[in-house]
Protein backbone atom coordinates (compact mmCIF):
# COMPACT_ATOMS: atom_id res chain seq x y z
CA UNK A 1 0.00 0.00 0.00
CA UNK A 2 1.46 3.32 -1.05
CA UNK A 3 1.91 6.17 1.39
CA UNK A 4 -1.31 8.18 1.80
CA UNK A 5 -3.63 5.30 0.89
CA UNK A 6 -6.11 4.08 3.47
CA UNK A 7 -8.06 0.86 3.82
CA UNK A 8 -10.59 2.52 6.11
CA UNK A 9 -14.01 2.97 4.51
CA UNK A 10 -16.42 5.66 5.58
CA UNK A 11 -20.08 5.00 6.44
CA UNK A 12 -21.18 7.56 3.85
CA UNK A 13 -19.44 5.46 1.18
CA UNK A 14 -21.57 2.40 1.96
CA UNK A 15 -23.79 1.31 -0.90
CA UNK A 16 -27.25 2.85 -0.48
CA UNK A 17 -29.06 -0.45 -1.02
CA UNK A 18 -27.04 -2.09 1.76
CA UNK A 19 -27.67 0.83 4.09
CA UNK A 20 -31.41 0.69 3.41
CA UNK A 21 -31.35 -3.05 4.17
CA UNK A 22 -29.70 -2.30 7.51
CA UNK A 23 -32.20 0.46 8.30
CA UNK A 24 -35.10 -1.92 7.67
CA UNK A 25 -34.14 -3.73 10.88
CA UNK A 26 -34.48 -0.52 12.94
CA UNK A 27 -37.63 0.30 14.87
CA UNK A 28 -39.55 3.53 14.35
CA UNK A 29 -37.85 5.41 17.18
CA UNK A 30 -34.38 4.40 16.01
CA UNK A 31 -35.18 5.38 12.44
CA UNK A 32 -36.36 8.84 13.50
CA UNK A 33 -33.62 9.47 16.06
CA UNK A 34 -31.58 11.72 13.78
CA UNK A 35 -29.91 9.26 11.40
CA UNK A 36 -31.01 11.36 8.44
CA UNK A 37 -28.81 14.21 9.68
CA UNK A 38 -25.55 12.22 9.61
CA UNK A 39 -24.79 12.99 5.96
CA UNK A 40 -26.45 13.32 2.58
CA UNK A 41 -26.07 9.59 1.83
CA UNK A 42 -27.77 8.60 5.07
CA UNK A 43 -30.49 11.17 4.42
CA UNK A 44 -31.13 9.56 1.04
CA UNK A 45 -31.28 6.10 2.60
CA UNK A 46 -33.62 7.24 5.37
CA UNK A 47 -36.11 8.51 2.79
CA UNK A 48 -36.12 5.33 0.70
CA UNK A 49 -39.69 4.25 -0.04
CA UNK A 50 -38.97 0.68 1.14
CA UNK A 51 -38.78 2.02 4.70
CA UNK A 52 -42.06 3.90 4.48
CA UNK A 53 -44.60 1.69 2.73
CA UNK A 54 -46.07 1.14 6.20
CA UNK A 55 -46.10 3.58 9.10
CA UNK A 56 -46.87 1.49 12.16
CA UNK A 57 -47.70 3.68 15.15
CA UNK A 58 -49.20 0.80 17.12
CA UNK A 59 -46.20 0.97 19.45
CA UNK A 60 -47.33 4.41 20.60
CA UNK A 61 -50.17 4.88 23.11
CA UNK A 62 -51.45 8.08 24.68
CA UNK A 63 -50.95 8.79 28.36
CA UNK A 64 -54.52 9.67 29.30
CA UNK A 65 -57.16 9.64 32.00
CA UNK A 66 -60.91 9.30 31.54
CA UNK A 67 -63.09 12.28 32.38
CA UNK A 68 -66.91 12.64 32.62
CA UNK A 69 -67.21 15.34 29.95
CA UNK A 70 -66.65 15.25 26.18
CA UNK A 71 -64.25 14.11 24.72
CA UNK A 72 -64.25 11.86 27.83
CA UNK A 73 -60.46 11.64 27.95
CA UNK A 74 -57.74 14.04 28.99
CA UNK A 75 -54.50 13.45 27.12
CA UNK A 76 -51.21 14.40 28.72
CA UNK A 77 -49.55 17.30 26.88
CA UNK A 78 -46.30 15.39 26.54
CA UNK A 79 -48.14 12.57 24.74
CA UNK A 80 -49.49 15.06 22.23
CA UNK A 81 -46.05 16.61 21.72
CA UNK A 82 -44.45 13.21 21.23
CA UNK A 83 -47.02 12.19 18.62
CA UNK A 84 -46.84 15.51 16.77
CA UNK A 85 -43.05 15.41 16.67
CA UNK A 86 -42.98 11.79 15.49
CA UNK A 87 -45.58 12.45 12.79
CA UNK A 88 -43.62 15.43 11.45
CA UNK A 89 -40.39 13.44 11.20
CA UNK A 90 -41.98 10.34 9.70
CA UNK A 91 -44.13 12.19 7.19
CA UNK A 92 -41.17 14.30 6.13
CA UNK A 93 -38.93 11.28 5.59
CA UNK A 94 -41.66 9.23 3.88
CA UNK A 95 -42.11 11.74 1.05
CA UNK A 96 -45.70 10.69 0.47
CA UNK A 97 -44.90 6.99 0.02
CA UNK A 98 -46.94 5.61 2.94
CA UNK A 99 -49.54 3.07 1.80
CA UNK A 100 -50.49 1.58 5.19
CA UNK A 101 -51.02 3.66 8.33
CA UNK A 102 -51.61 1.93 11.68
CA UNK A 103 -52.58 3.81 14.83
CA UNK A 104 -52.81 2.19 18.25
CA UNK A 105 -56.35 1.55 19.47
CA UNK A 106 -55.66 3.82 22.48
CA UNK A 107 -53.84 6.62 20.69
CA UNK A 108 -55.97 9.73 21.00
CA UNK A 109 -55.32 11.72 17.83
CA UNK A 110 -56.62 15.26 17.33
CA UNK A 111 -58.29 16.62 14.20
CA UNK A 112 -55.20 18.67 13.37
CA UNK A 113 -52.90 15.65 13.70
CA UNK A 114 -55.17 13.50 11.52
CA UNK A 115 -55.64 16.04 8.74
CA UNK A 116 -51.91 16.88 8.75
CA UNK A 117 -51.21 13.18 8.30
CA UNK A 118 -53.74 12.90 5.47
CA UNK A 119 -52.15 15.81 3.63
CA UNK A 120 -48.70 14.21 3.83
CA UNK A 121 -49.64 10.67 2.78
CA UNK A 122 -52.27 11.11 0.05
CA UNK A 123 -51.63 7.68 -1.51
CA UNK A 124 -52.82 5.73 1.51
CA UNK A 125 -54.54 2.40 0.83
CA UNK A 126 -55.01 0.94 4.30
CA UNK A 127 -55.90 2.77 7.51
CA UNK A 128 -56.18 1.37 11.04
CA UNK A 129 -57.92 4.10 12.99
CA UNK A 130 -57.20 5.23 16.56
CA UNK A 131 -59.84 6.00 19.21
CA UNK A 132 -62.50 8.45 18.03
CA UNK A 133 -62.79 10.63 21.14
CA UNK A 134 -60.92 13.69 19.86
CA UNK A 135 -61.79 13.35 16.17
CA UNK A 136 -64.77 15.33 14.95
CA UNK A 137 -66.97 14.77 11.92
CA UNK A 138 -65.22 17.50 9.94
CA UNK A 139 -61.79 16.08 10.76
CA UNK A 140 -62.40 12.48 9.69
CA UNK A 141 -64.41 13.49 6.61
CA UNK A 142 -61.70 15.89 5.48
CA UNK A 143 -59.06 13.20 5.91
CA UNK A 144 -61.05 10.54 4.05
CA UNK A 145 -61.73 13.01 1.25
CA UNK A 146 -57.96 13.27 0.70
CA UNK A 147 -57.49 9.47 0.72
CA UNK A 148 -58.95 8.71 -2.69
CA UNK A 149 -56.97 5.45 -2.98
CA UNK A 150 -58.20 4.06 0.36
CA UNK A 151 -59.15 0.38 0.09
CA UNK A 152 -59.21 -0.88 3.68
CA UNK A 153 -60.33 0.61 7.00
CA UNK A 154 -60.26 -0.70 10.55
CA UNK A 155 -62.09 1.47 13.04
CA UNK A 156 -63.02 1.36 16.72
CA UNK A 157 -66.61 1.79 17.82
CA UNK A 158 -68.42 4.95 16.81
CA UNK A 159 -71.94 5.87 17.84
CA UNK A 160 -73.09 7.43 14.56
CA UNK A 161 -71.14 6.14 11.54
CA UNK A 162 -73.31 7.13 8.52
CA UNK A 163 -71.30 10.25 7.65
CA UNK A 164 -68.07 8.20 7.61
CA UNK A 165 -69.52 5.59 5.26
CA UNK A 166 -71.03 8.32 3.11
CA UNK A 167 -67.68 10.09 2.74
CA UNK A 168 -65.96 6.80 1.87
CA UNK A 169 -68.60 6.12 -0.79
CA UNK A 170 -68.10 9.61 -2.21
CA UNK A 171 -64.30 9.75 -2.16
CA UNK A 172 -62.85 6.21 -2.17
CA UNK A 173 -63.90 4.40 -5.33
CA UNK A 174 -61.69 1.34 -4.70
CA UNK A 175 -62.80 0.76 -1.11
CA UNK A 176 -63.27 -2.98 -0.45
CA UNK A 177 -62.42 -3.97 3.16
CA UNK A 178 -63.89 -2.88 6.49
CA UNK A 179 -63.33 -3.98 10.08
CA UNK A 180 -65.29 -2.49 12.95
CA UNK A 181 -64.45 -2.92 16.63
CA UNK A 182 -67.82 -2.15 18.18
CA UNK A 183 -71.51 -3.13 18.10
CA UNK A 184 -73.10 -3.90 14.74
CA UNK A 185 -76.76 -2.93 14.92
CA UNK A 186 -79.44 -2.38 12.29
CA UNK A 187 -78.42 1.25 11.80
CA UNK A 188 -74.86 0.28 10.98
CA UNK A 189 -75.88 -2.66 8.76
CA UNK A 190 -78.34 -0.48 6.83
CA UNK A 191 -75.69 2.21 6.43
CA UNK A 192 -73.28 -0.32 4.92
CA UNK A 193 -75.87 -1.55 2.45
CA UNK A 194 -76.82 2.01 1.47
CA UNK A 195 -73.34 3.50 1.02
CA UNK A 196 -70.95 0.57 0.50
CA UNK A 197 -72.87 -1.98 -1.61
CA UNK A 198 -69.63 -3.09 -3.31
CA UNK A 199 -67.89 -4.07 -0.08
CA UNK A 200 -66.00 -7.36 -0.48
CA UNK A 201 -64.56 -8.05 2.99
CA UNK A 202 -66.21 -7.30 6.34
CA UNK A 203 -65.08 -8.22 9.86
CA UNK A 204 -67.27 -7.59 12.90
CA UNK A 205 -65.54 -10.08 15.19
CA UNK A 206 -65.77 -9.91 18.99
CA UNK A 207 -68.77 -7.63 19.19
CA UNK A 208 -72.50 -7.43 19.79
CA UNK A 209 -74.32 -8.41 16.60
CA UNK A 210 -78.08 -8.62 16.17
CA UNK A 211 -79.51 -11.35 13.96
CA UNK A 212 -81.50 -8.77 12.00
CA UNK A 213 -78.29 -6.82 11.26
CA UNK A 214 -76.57 -10.01 10.12
CA UNK A 215 -79.46 -10.81 7.78
CA UNK A 216 -79.38 -7.25 6.40
CA UNK A 217 -75.65 -7.59 5.68
CA UNK A 218 -76.02 -10.98 3.98
CA UNK A 219 -79.02 -9.88 1.91
CA UNK A 220 -77.86 -6.37 1.07
CA UNK A 221 -74.14 -6.68 0.35
CA UNK A 222 -74.40 -8.63 -2.89
CA UNK A 223 -70.67 -8.46 -3.68
CA UNK A 224 -69.48 -9.52 -0.23
CA UNK A 225 -66.95 -12.35 -0.45
CA UNK A 226 -65.63 -12.65 3.11
CA UNK A 227 -67.54 -12.14 6.37
CA UNK A 228 -66.00 -12.64 9.80
CA UNK A 229 -68.37 -12.82 12.79
CA UNK A 230 -66.06 -14.91 14.97
CA UNK A 231 -66.60 -14.68 18.77
CA UNK A 232 -69.62 -12.37 18.40
CA UNK A 233 -72.46 -12.21 20.88
CA UNK A 234 -75.34 -12.70 18.46
CA UNK A 235 -78.77 -11.68 19.69
CA UNK A 236 -82.16 -12.82 18.42
CA UNK A 237 -83.90 -9.51 19.02
CA UNK A 238 -82.51 -5.99 18.72
CA UNK A 239 -83.04 -3.55 21.63
CA UNK A 240 -85.35 -2.57 23.25
CA UNK A 241 -86.76 -6.08 23.03
CA UNK A 242 -85.43 -8.61 25.58
CA UNK A 243 -82.00 -9.80 24.55
CA UNK A 244 -81.82 -13.49 23.69
CA UNK A 245 -78.33 -14.73 22.87
CA UNK A 246 -78.05 -17.36 20.15
CA UNK A 247 -75.90 -20.41 20.85
CA UNK A 248 -75.73 -21.43 17.19
CA UNK A 249 -76.66 -20.05 13.78
CA UNK A 250 -79.96 -21.24 12.34
CA UNK A 251 -80.33 -22.81 8.92
CA UNK A 252 -81.55 -19.63 7.23
CA UNK A 253 -78.38 -17.73 8.16
CA UNK A 254 -76.11 -20.59 7.06
CA UNK A 255 -77.96 -20.81 3.74
CA UNK A 256 -77.66 -17.08 3.08
CA UNK A 257 -73.93 -17.22 3.88
CA UNK A 258 -73.29 -20.20 1.61
CA UNK A 259 -72.70 -17.88 -1.37
CA UNK A 260 -69.66 -16.31 0.34
CA UNK A 261 -66.11 -17.47 -0.36
CA UNK A 262 -65.42 -17.39 3.40
CA UNK A 263 -67.84 -17.21 6.30
CA UNK A 264 -65.82 -17.19 9.53
CA UNK A 265 -67.65 -18.03 12.73
CA UNK A 266 -66.90 -19.20 16.25
CA UNK A 267 -69.52 -19.61 18.98
CA UNK A 268 -67.77 -22.17 21.13
CA UNK A 269 -68.08 -22.38 24.90
CA UNK A 270 -64.46 -23.57 25.03
CA UNK A 271 -63.09 -20.61 23.01
CA UNK A 272 -61.32 -18.06 25.22
CA UNK A 273 -62.18 -15.14 22.93
CA UNK A 274 -65.85 -16.14 22.85
CA UNK A 275 -65.81 -16.30 26.65
CA UNK A 276 -64.20 -12.86 26.89
CA UNK A 277 -66.71 -11.32 24.51
CA UNK A 278 -69.61 -12.75 26.48
CA UNK A 279 -68.10 -11.57 29.77
CA UNK A 280 -67.82 -8.07 28.27
CA UNK A 281 -71.41 -8.39 26.96
CA UNK A 282 -70.30 -7.82 23.38
CA UNK A 283 -68.53 -4.55 24.16
CA UNK A 284 -64.93 -5.71 24.23
CA UNK A 285 -62.66 -3.88 26.64
CA UNK A 286 -59.58 -4.25 24.50
CA UNK A 287 -57.31 -2.54 27.01
CA UNK A 288 -57.58 -5.68 29.16
CA UNK A 289 -56.20 -7.95 26.44
CA UNK A 290 -52.96 -6.21 25.42
CA UNK A 291 -52.33 -6.68 21.69
CA UNK A 292 -55.31 -8.90 20.86
CA UNK A 293 -57.04 -5.99 19.11
CA UNK A 294 -54.54 -6.56 16.29
CA UNK A 295 -55.74 -10.10 15.63
CA UNK A 296 -58.19 -11.03 12.90
CA UNK A 297 -59.12 -14.32 11.26
CA UNK A 298 -59.07 -12.48 7.92
CA UNK A 299 -55.37 -12.32 7.08
CA UNK A 300 -55.54 -9.02 5.19
CA UNK A 301 -57.06 -7.32 8.25
CA UNK A 302 -54.63 -8.68 10.84
CA UNK A 303 -51.74 -6.50 12.01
Amino acid sequence: MEEGDSSVRRWEDLDIDILVKILQSFDLFELTSGLAHVCSAWRLACTDQLLWMTLDLSILKSNYIKIPLEPYVYVDCQSDKTLTSLLKICLNLSRGNIRTLIFHYNLYVSDDQLTYTAERCPRLKRLVMPAWNRIKKTGICRAIHMWEDLESLTMPSIANPPYVMEEIARSCKNFAELKIMGPCDMLFASTLVSFLPNLKVLSVRCTLLSKSALVTILDGLKKLEVLNISHCVITEDPPPAPKKILTKLDHSIVEKASRLHKFLTCMSDSCIMCQRCRNDEGLMRWYKYEELWKVDEVRSLAI
